[in-house]
């Protein structure tokens, strides 16, 4: 997933290079592409996420690596936006908090409380996950 989305970025600020006005700014013009970028994958991921939870809580997540994976991503795609987007980049991105407060235009005090509530918030999910398949198992 992540390297589709920076191999995507790469692809798209090739074909716009000519729009990019100051070499200066191409840092931020990168990022800006990246946001983009993730916000177009995010639309179209809104349709397999309907397809999961039509399955209802009775499915079961796979212990196989790879459906876990998914079920990670599905649910860092339920995050909220303002949650999502430092998380995102800096998993993704490597990024450090005053780095991502500079490209959102964020304290970085607010960009770490993001990415703490945003782990909080995947850890509850986790354990409400972990708490569904004791019951079905037990």
């Amino acid at each position: 997933m992540a390297e589709d989305l920076v191999q995507e970025t790469c692809l798209r600020a090739w074909k716009s290079l000519d729009s990019l006005q100051d070499d200066k700014a191409a840092k931020s013009w990168l990022i800006t592409i990246l946001r983009r970028e993730n916000a177009r994958r995010f639309e179209r991921k809104q349709l397999d996420l309907v397809d999961i939870d039509d399955h209802g809580n009775d499915a079961k997540i796979s212990d196989d690596a790879h459906h876990q994976t998914e079920w990670v991503q599905a649910q860092i795609m339920k995050l909220d936006v303002d949650y999502r987007e430092p998380l995102f980049l800096q998993v993704v991105g490597g990024f450090s908090g005053e780095e991502i407060g500079e490209i959102l235009n964020l304290n970085k005090n607010t960009v770490m409380t993001r990415l703490f509530r945003a782990r909080n918030q995947l850890k509850e999910m986790l354990d409400s996950e972990d708490k569904l398949r004791g019951h079905q198992n037990g």
